[in-house]
Parts: C-alpha cells; sequence; structure tokens
C-alpha cells in the first residue's frame, strides 16, 4: 500500500483541483480556531496562500485514498477539511462510505462544498464550526467511526482530547491518522502520549502523518518508523 505507484482514476480530477486552487487569486476571510497556520498570520487570505501551506500533500493525500480503497471504511471522520482535496481522495476511496468531514471556517468549507460538488462527490457531508462545540455532537450521532484522520487543531490538549473521544467510538478495526505529529514540540509531546495509550496496539510513523491502530485483543504493542 505505501508503495503503490498505480495511477488510479480519481488522481487526475482532484489534482486538476489541487492545482486550480494554488493558483486562485481570491481574497477570504478565515476564522481559526486552531494554532492557525505557520505561514499566514492574518484573518484575510489569499486562497492561493492557504492551499500552498495547508493541503496535504499529494503522496500523502492518495495514501490516504488507498487506505480508503483497501479497508472500506464505512464511516470515515476527518477533523480539518480545509479546501477539500483529502476529503475527496477519502470519499472517492470508497464510495460505498459515508465521509463525515468538519471545518471551522465557513469561507473554506463554502470553497471544499464547491469542488465537491464538481467532483460529483455524493457521500461527503460536511460539519462548520469550532471543532470544540461540532465534534461531540457529530460523534453521538454517528456512534462508532471506522477511520479518522484529524488535521485540526495542532496543539498537544486538543490533539489529545480529539483521541479520547475517537477511542470511546472506536471499534476492534479502527484507524486513526494524525496529522503533522512533529509539526510542533506540543505536537511531537502528544504523540509520544498516544502510542502509549493501553488501547493503542499498532502505530506507524510516516514523519508526517502517524498511524494508529486500536484492537485491545492484541497484547503485543508494536511501533514503527518509516521512511515514506
Amino acid at each position: 500500500m505505501l508503495n503503490d505507484k498505480s495511477n488510479y482514476t480519481c488522481y487526475q480530477a482532484i489534482e486538476q483541483k489541487r492545482k486550480a486552487l494554488l493558483q486562485n487569486e481570491t481574497l477570504i476571510e478565515v476564522e481559526d480556531f486552531g494554532a492557525g497556520s505557520s505561514v499566514i498570520k492574518t484573518n484575510k487570505r489569499v486562497v492561493k496562500d492557504i492551499a500552498a501551506s495547508s493541503l496535504k500533500p499529494k503522496k500523502y493525500a492518495q495514501l490516504l485514498y488507498r487506505m480508503a480503497r483497501y479497508y472500506k471504511p464505512e464511516i470515515i471522520l476527518e477533523l480539518g477539511t480545509s479546501f477539500g482535496i483529502t476529503s475527496a481522495y477519502l470519499a472517492s476511496g470508497n464510495t460505498n462510505s459515508v465521509l463525515h468531514t468538519c471545518e471551522g471556517s465557513s469561507s473554506i468549507a463554502s470553497i471544499a462544498k464547491q469542488n465537491f460538488a464538481e467532483l460529483e462527490l455524493k457521500n461527503i457531508q460536511l460539519t462548520e464550526g469550532d471543532f470544540t462545540n461540532t465534534l461531540t455532537p457529530l460523534l453521538s450521532k454517528l456512534k462508532t467511526i471506522d477511520f479518522a484522520f484529524i488535521d485540526g487543531n495542532h496543539r498537544k490538549e486538543p490533539t489529545q482530547d480529539y483521541f479520547a473521544q475517537l477511542l470511546n467510538y472506536s471499534t476492534l478495526n479502527t484507524i486513526l491518522v494524525f496529522d503533522d505529529i512533529h509539526w510542533s514540540a506540543e505536537m511531537e509531546e502528544a504523540w509520544a502520549a498516544i502510542i502509549q495509550h493501553s488501547q493503542v496496539t499498532l502505530t506507524i510513523d510516516l514523519f508526517f502523518i502517524g498511524i494508529v491502530c486500536i484492537n485491545t485483543d492484541f497484547k503485543n504493542p508494536q511501533h514503527f518508523t518509516i521512511r515514506f
């Protein structure tokens, strides 16, 4: 899966959306509820600048597609929609799934919705607003999570809180993917705490993202670091 070089059908259309975002000079007002951009410090931002600093690199976004394609999770959760590039990959990976994606900024969410419509993705439900207010009600409605990609508030305590909440809705087959685990000292501390949790049985550190598997029946935790 990590070394799958196949050029899947959806790749070209989604990457065309990425290219368009990287050329989009529209100025928008952005509400930022997380740790913010390490590059852009103003709330009035140009779309192409947000895209350049916040969109996941192609190889990681396409890895998420392949994971969704292989594991076929039915309920997928994404914290941090941005402009919807990773959302599109996750939703395309299993079109029989429902992807619930959460975005704090309404102006960014609006552009993501437009991208979903143009890509004709029907299995995405977008929730707008601060995760502090939206995550708990959403999880209560979903009951269980099969796969989650956490790319939201890049601080230690919120990341650990997301993890704790997601554990309550995990099954023996749940996979959690945390973004930017080495983004800051706080995120490294959060990642270190997550991999030491008693319910975590397998982790894979790909440097930019960390993959976590939950299976309380497995008694010998394994932790890998892989150059990807």
